[in-house]
């Protein structure tokens, strides 16, 4: 995996921190920069940092800082920081003024690994859009950067991701679809699909697999150029 964001983690609780930080590291693609404990530390940190964090994974409850306060002053000065909701804050306002302010996740601890890690790798992907996208996007791309879709209401979404095995996020899925329907008459392997969502080859043919699984793909195995064998997937 090539890009690596860097995480700030701001956690006033040395345990949980401790085991989010082995949360991330445990994720391509991704590697901790600092945990700071307050809210003062955070913001020494950020004005004090050579190059910026891409992601925050923020708590509410910081011991000098009242409510949402420390995430609006973020918000206020580095705008292009994206921020991750940690916390054990489950108020209907502070969840509505979190939404409203543009999280990209809002999770509730005790945090289960495998909701984070579907959380980092939605966000891997989506920034690596970005980040390799044209200078301009159609509509199709924008929609998955935005978590749209046009076939369910949000509820049947949700319900529908309920159905999917753990490691299988609907977003990524749907995107690894619109890029297979694309290569219908020649198929890809795991590693091109890997490049193409910014993902490793093992989280691409994860993908992959469970699409043959529920008989969406064939998969052929194929010799390449030095007799080593690889595995191509065609749409049905």
């Amino acid at each position: 995996m090539g890009e690596v964001f860097q995480v700030l983690i701001v956690e006033d609780d040395f345990r949980v921190a401790e085991i989010t930080r082995q949360f991330v590291e445990k994720v391509d693609g991704f590697r901790v920069i600092e945990t700071v404990k307050t809210g003062e530390e955070a913001l020494q940190s950020l004005h004090d940092s050579r190059r910026l964090p891409d992601l925050i994974l923020l708590d509410v409850y910081i011991p000098d800082v009242q409510g949402l306060e420390l995430f609006w002053k973020i918000r206020h000065d580095y705008r292009m920081i994206d921020v991750i909701m940690m916390t054990a804050a489950k108020e209907v306002t502070t969840i509505k003024e979190a939404l409203s302010g543009g999280i990209f996740d809002y999770m509730v601890k005790p945090v289960d690994f495998s909701r984070f890690k579907q959380t980092l790798e939605q966000y891997y992907d989506q920034r690596m859009m970005t980040l390799t996208s044209k200078e301009t996007m159609e509509q199709e791309e924008i929609d998955l950067l935005t978590r749209f879709s046009t076939e369910r209401s949000p509820a049947a979404t949700v319900e529908l991701q309920h159905d999917l095995p753990k490691g299988i996020d609907r977003l990524t899925l749907n995107k690894i679809k619109n890029i297979m329907g694309n290569h219908r008459e020649d198929g890809l392997t795991a590693v091109q699909v890997g490049i193409q969502i910014g993902a490793s080859r093992s989280t691409a043919r994860r993908y992959l697999e469970y699409l043959v699984s529920v008989k969406e793909l064939l998969a052929e195995q194929k010799y390449g150029d030095v007799g080593r064998p690889e595995r191509r997937y065609l749409v049905k």
